[in-house]
């Protein structure tokens, strides 16, 4: 059996964190009684709602002193609203995470908008895997292939300014000759999806692949989206027909933008927590999340869901 603290210190240097990990246990464990909350950057049946209820599931176990663990949505501006209240207004203890899509680790970076928070000074906790996020088309719309949305206007759904619904859409009009017209203000995937089957878009682009299983997983099996690229810095060996959207850039200076863009998608769903959390809290939770990771019961529940 490994030593959980090798484990949360391997963890840690591939998010590329430094916290040290805390020697000794207090003799009643600080989150003993407490209910540590796990805020939803979605709505409601999307990828990150699913991943954080399987998480909360089995997260306690691994925490010292057990806390009650629960999953709590807050969609909005593409995870913006999610990680604003982690900035501002949850408690700063380590029993407020909050699980985001890629786009609002970017946004301070890339976005228009002036932000009140930097990625960096959100201690993580840990992610749920690596990603591959895609361009799909509905079956019934007019797009088989990508040059045929560098031929014509299409729109896509789009869940906010930060999200990367609304950003890869917008970077690939520039960088592929596309004509994607992002259709933003939706809450999320659900409702992303209920749009593209009623034909009020015609697909959505930065949807996440592990995403698309767990919540459409018959849209996959029926034949009903197209895919049009995929977005990540390497291809996805489960979509070998599915052209990468770096290896498609003919430009080193585009290649060398997307690999930025894409370089989220290494740490899928990721978990943070507050920026004042005390060091031992983050330490405490990460060793917890290391040995979740490697909890044969979670990864059933994932492998499962995802099919």
């Amino acid at each position: 059996m490994p030593d959980l603290k090798s484990l949360a210190r391997c963890a840690a240097l591939g998010l590329g964190l430094t916290a040290p990990i805390s020697g000794a246990q207090a003799q009643t464990p600080y989150f003993q009684g407490k209910t540590v909350s796990i805020i939803v950057a979605g709505t409601a049946g999307g990828g990150l709602d699913v991943s954080a209820r399987i998480v909360a599931r089995h997260f306690s176990q691994f925490i010292p002193g057990h806390p009650a663990v629960v999953a709590q949505l807050m969609p909005g501006a593409g995870g913006i609203r999610a990680i604003d209240y982690l900035n501002s207004s949850a408690p700063q203890d380590g029993t407020a995470l909050v699980i985001l899509p890629p786009g609002p680790m970017l946004e301070p970076l890339i976005g228009a908008r002036k932000m009140n928070y930097r990625t960096v000074d959100f201690p993580a906790i840990g992610a749920i895997s690596k990603e591959s996020s895609l361009c799909a088309a509905w079956h019934q719309s007019k797009f088989y292939t990508l040059d045929d949305a560098r031929n014509s206007e299409m729109m896509v759904a789009g869940t906010g300014a930060g999200s990367s619904t609304d950003i890869y859409p917008v970077v690939m009009n520039q960088v592929l000759g596309t004509k994607f017209k992002v259709i933003t203000g939706f809450q999320g995937s659900q409702e992303s999806s209920l749009a593209i089957e009623r034909g009020e878009v015609d697909g959505r682009c930065g949807w996440g692949w592990t995403s698309i299983k767990s919540t459409s997983s018959d849209w996959i099996r029926d034949n009903k989206l197209r895919f049009l690229m995929q977005f990540g810095l390497t291809a996805n060996p489960e979509l070998p027909n599915v052209p990468l959207a770096i290896d498609i850039a003919q430009k080193p200076e585009d290649k060398q933008s997307l690999r930025l863009l894409f370089a989220p998608l290494m740490l899928n769903k990721p978990i943070f927590t507050a920026p004042k959390t005390p060091p031992e809290r983050v330490a405490e939770l990460r060793t917890a999340f290391a040995a979740l990771t490697a909890d044969p019961a979670l990864r059933s529940e994932v492998l499962k869901i995802s099919g």
